[in-house]
């Protein structure tokens, strides 16, 4: 499960997948594979979140890992990237970037700061 909350250690990536609205279910697929077969079973993975947006051209996965170390061993993986060139070859632009979480903010956060 994924768990967002400031000041921990987890480690965030965030794809951002471009593709032809032909192929974002292929893409999704591929990614519920990698991450079922092979991701979720590495040391330090937390959670694989993908997104689908509503117009078809584009996959988002949130990704979460224990720390900077789980993910770069991740990347490491031939397992893991083999998946990864197949990803390469049905999205159009693929953007990812390492995040940590600068904040949070919920409906209860505002209610109870009367906002």
């Amino acid at each position: 499960m994924s768990t967002i909350t400031k000041g921990s250690s987890v480690f965030t990536l965030i794809n951002v997948f471009t593709v032809t609205p032909e192929r974002q279910q292929e893409l999704i697929d591929l990614l519920i594979q990698a991450t079922e077969e092979v991701i979720c079973k590495l040391p330090g993975f937390i959670s694989a979140n993908i997104h689908k947006s509503f117009d078809g051209v584009r996959v988002i996965n949130y990704a979460q890992w224990k720390d900077k170390a789980a993910f770069e061993a991740f990347l490491r993986n031939s397992k893991a990237t083999e998946h990864f060139k197949i990803a390469e070859q049905i999205a159009e632009k693929i953007d990812y970037h390492t995040y940590s979480v600068a904040d949070v903010i919920t409906s209860s956060v505002h209610v109870s700061q009367g906002r």
